[in-house]
């Protein structure tokens, strides 16, 4: 580690692995703050779907990019890099250690190692691509994209409809695939990363999935969604645990069918976080009970 660098500690891992305890637990041990990087976790209207920190948590460390936008704010990756770097400069000054925690790939890597700078898309074209993805659903344009963009198809999270949308979004307003416009190499940062993955046996986790799950549906998810009823076409909101719930106040499946496709699309959802992390970095792995090696790691590379 060059020294004189501040320390940002990032916790990733699939979705209930215990990520929100480990940051809690890390930020205590360090006496510090958490930056949340997880992309639904912004919006003060998504509470249950997004699993978010409950008051008890919020308290005993505290947490920054928690319900800090509205669901009819347009938030994007470029935006979260901006406003969290400025973020860590203050919060640098008064700590030589911040923890991050995120689900959200791409989040994490725009404050680890910055985005490109994509052109903007016209409004229209996003708003005839999300009604493509309404009419038509989201493989018509997996395959659109898998013709204009390959390199970048093979890569990207291609369930997310918002992934695909941008990345269709960038080939109409300018002739080239997203994947032209990105570069090797990372921005240049004041301060050293350190990334810890959570992962831990497969059933383990799909089992903590399903209790997830059903603890959202007895805690109000359904009643959340309805309030959410008229932002549906949002692209925070067209992913798992929302559009599910929408297909079913919709009358296309029936509630319990709505939570088994919950259920199964946040076990995919978690299996593709996993392959992304792994992929990404130097992350180094540990299961989520193990605080003494986690520290033992930490302290080694600080």
């Amino acid at each position: 580690m060059a020294e004189n660098k501040k320390t940002l500690i990032v916790v990733v891992g699939p979705t209930a692995v215990g990520k929100t305890a480990m940051g809690i637990a890390l930020a205590q041990h360090f006496q510090t703050e958490i930056i949340s990087a997880d992309s639904r976790q912004f919006y003060k209207e998504m509470t249950i779907g997004t699993a978010k920190p409950d008051a008890l948590e919020l308290a005993a460390a505290k947490h920054h990019f928690i319900d800090s936008h509205s669901i009819e704010d347009e938030y994007s990756a470029g935006d979260f890099e901006r406003d969290a770097l400025s973020l860590l400069e203050t919060l640098f000054e008064q700590h030589d250690v911040v923890v991050m925690v995120g689900g959200s790939g791409l989040f994490v890597r725009a404050v680890c190692e910055g985005l490109d700078n994509l052109p903007k898309a016209p409004v229209e074209v996003r708003e005839r691509l999300n009604a493509r993805l309404a009419n038509e659903g989201i493989n018509v344009l997996q395959e659109a994209l898998k013709e204009v963009d390959p390199v970048y198809y093979a890569t990207a999270d291609i369930h997310n409809p918002q992934r695909v949308i941008r990345a269709l979004e960038v080939f109409e307003a300018t002739g080239q695939p997203i994947s032209s416009f990105q570069v090797s190499g990372g921005a240049d940062r004041t301060f050293n990363t350190i990334t810890i993955g959570l992962n831990m046996p497969r059933e383990a986790l799909y089992e903590r999935i399903n209790l997830r799950v059903d603890k959202m549906i007895d805690a109000g998810l359904v009643e959340e969604v309805k309030r959410l009823f008229a932002y549906k076409e949002k692209p925070a909101l067209l992913t798992v645990g929302y559009a599910e719930i929408f297909d079913y106040l919709d009358g296309h499946i029936s509630l319990e069918e709505a939570v088994e496709k919950i259920k199964q699309n946040t076990r995919r959802y978690a299996k593709r976080q996993i392959t992304w992390f792994k992929k990404y970095g130097n992350t180094t792995w540990f299961e989520p009970n193990d605080q003494e090696g986690i520290l033992t790691h930490l302290v080694t590379q600080m």
